[in-house]
């Protein structure tokens, strides 16, 4: 497997997740907003703080991945 196919399918792995994270968390911010029993405060002081890292550090490691890729 050459580089840049390897840069390619690691980042292609790291966009599937990152997708795949961030629908299943805006799923349960939809979920848990509408159900009575969740206090709406509380569902946005638990989700943003992993929202961020989550999308940091993913949007981290494609830029690392592309900058790398094109350095060699």
């Amino acid at each position: 497997m050459t580089k840049e196919r390897l840069s390619a399918y690691v980042t292609l792995i790291a966009t599937v997740t990152l997708t795949l994270i961030l629908l299943s968390m805006v799923g349960v911010l939809l979920v848990g907003l509408f159900v009575d029993k969740v206090d709406n405060t509380k569902i946005f002081e638990a989700i943003t703080p992993a929202f961020q890292t989550i999308v940091g550090g993913f949007i981290g490691l494609i830029t690392g991945i592309k900058i790398g890729s094109e350095n060699s």
